[in-house]
């Protein structure tokens, strides 16, 4: 795989995550304040809410494609929806500071 292609694979990759966070916060932002989830802490309702639409959106985007999907690309989105939960709780802060700490610094 060339370098510019996979690089062109991670801005697609982060530029869906930042979406998602986004659409995450506001839909949370909208719904937290029915009498049901307003008992639920804010953290849960964030949490349910991406892995309702990240899963989703990969359906979206493999039938726009013409994509089959397969058992990974749901299971891929379940792990993606956790990164977009970060994002949208704890901000790029949160995210940045988890790559520092498994980063390999040389001495």
């Amino acid at each position: 795989m060339n370098v510019e292609i996979m690089m062109q694979y991670v801005t697609y990759f982060l530029m869906a995550i930042g979406v998602l966070a986004f659409l995450v916060a506001a839909i949370v932002q909208v719904i937290k304040e029915l009498p049901v989830l307003q008992r639920i802490q804010t953290s849960l309702v964030v949490l349910v809410v991406s892995l309702i639409l990240c899963p989703i959106a990969v359906i979206i985007v493999c039938q726009y494609l013409n994509i089959v999907i397969t058992w990974y690309y749901v299971f891929a989105s379940f792990i993606a929806a956790f990164i977009v939960y970060l994002v949208a709780t704890g901000g790029w802060e949160r995210v940045t500071e988890i790559w520092r700490r498994t980063k390999y610094n040389k001495r």
